[in-house]
């Protein structure tokens, strides 16, 4: 069995679902009806309280003055989508329980929105990166699935060729699961998943799959303040945190839900961080994008917190001394020291022409002199009839 996030403290967290087209109906595709109970908690028509916290704590749209996540596809394994929704927009649909696209929990809906909701003016929230391509991968109609059906969308999503996957799902450990995120690893695709979550007292904490795995970029849930969530899952190796309480997102029915809680809704703001940097550089490996993720984190903060706050901006902005050379966001290397004869030296003086020059300056200066005399002298002779002064 796999579980999920925290919804106003009940736990949820499923995989989803993308747009259809016009000719793609329930019966063209061949899809059950939705269960019975397809019935997720009701939400509001706006978005409460102006910008949610996560936005303004994430100063996500600073990231958007060079990347929105345009050219990069996201993959999202959960529960559904509400493509309906005005602030979604879908690109494929890839349905593992062949029951449509409905939304039955909400939890998908939620991350998808996170990870690529559409700015619309007027409208507070928004997701990371909304020029993504989603791809929606329905894995599950409830707060629990089967492992199978896991493994089987992971393997699904990875043949759409995305650059990121987001699986915001909790799952014990098996070959198959750990096999279908190594392939998804090879294909250079970023692996994000949720460190999982501890509802009660009387749950033990243990690492949670496919978070634990190596290669993934593991996500803890973050408080406003900026420390770990009780709820979050310590046992788990965290690489990061991100905004995983009091969460506001796109909701069924082309509402949206607050009060959301959970890693599971933490990891779509890494996931839609990574696709900021994929879009950005796009000449990264998958290892690089997790590298540059952690490294420009904003500091650890504790047993599972990892490096800590995720930061989009830094994310995108950084120059980091320890990424290869050719790398397109590598520092330049300092100049050069300037060669010896590079400069030319200031030649000594030359004595000689030194006293030359002031032989033939005071030379000068006597001309003068006596120039001015004689013009003195001279008319003062001639008025005189060139005879000597004599006393009165």
């Amino acid at each position: 069995m796999i579980g999920r996030a925290l919804l106003a403290s009940v736990a949820t967290a499923l995989p989803l679902l993308a747009a259809p087209t016009a000719a793609q109906t329930a019966s063209a595709l061949g899809v059950r009806a939705a269960p019975a109970d397809c019935d997720p908690p009701k939400g509001v028509t706006r978005v409460p309280g102006g910008e949610p916290w996560a936005q303004q704590r994430l100063d996500i749209k600073g990231a958007w003055r060079l990347t929105m996540g345009k050219g990069v596809t996201v993959a999202v394994v959960d529960s559904g989508v509400d493509y309906k929704h005005p602030q979604l927009r879908l690109a494929k649909f890839i349905d593992e329980t062949s029951t449509g696209f409905r939304d039955c929990v909400g939890h998908g809906t939620a991350v998808t929105g996170i990870i690529g909701a559409r700015y619309t003016q007027g409208v507070p929230f928004h997701g990371v990166a909304p020029e993504v391509r989603l791809v929606m991968v329905k894995q599950s109609n409830a707060q629990e699935g089967e492992v199978a059906t896991l493994v089987k969308a992971i393997e699904d999503a990875v043949r759409a060729k995305p650059d990121v996957i987001n699986v915001s799902v909790r799952a014990s450990d098996t070959p198959q699961l750990k096999a279908a995120v190594e392939n998804a690893l090879a294909q250079d695709i970023v692996v994000v998943a949720a460190a999982g979550n501890v509802t009660n007292e009387d749950d033990e904490e243990e690492p949670a799959y496919p978070a634990a795995y190596p290669g993934v970029l593991a996500v803890g849930a973050a408080t406003p303040d900026g420390r770990r969530a009780d709820s979050s899952n310590a046992a788990t190796p965290v690489d990061v945190l991100a905004p995983g309480t009091e969460i506001i997102a796109p909701w069924p029915g082309g509402t949206y839900q607050r009060g959301l809680e959970g890693t599971s809704f933490a990891a779509p703001y890494v996931t839609g961080t990574a696709a900021l940097v994929r879009a950005r550089f796009p000449k990264l490996s998958q290892e690089q994008v997790q590298q540059r993720i952690v490294a420009t984190a904003d500091g650890t903060a504790g047993r599972g917190t990892g490096a800590g706050m995720v930061n989009p901006l830094l994310a995108v902005t950084a120059v980091l001394p320890f990424e290869p050379a050719g790398s397109p966001v590598v520092a330049a290397p300092p100049p050069e020291p300037l060669a010896a004869d590079a400069i030319a030296k200031v030649p000594p003086p030359d004595e000689a022409a030194v006293n030359v020059s002031m032989t033939v300056g005071a030379g000068a200066l006597g001309a003068a002199a006596v120039a001015g005399a004689l013009a003195w002298l001279i008319p003062l002779g001639r008025r005189r009839g060139w005879r000597s002064g004599r006393p009165d």
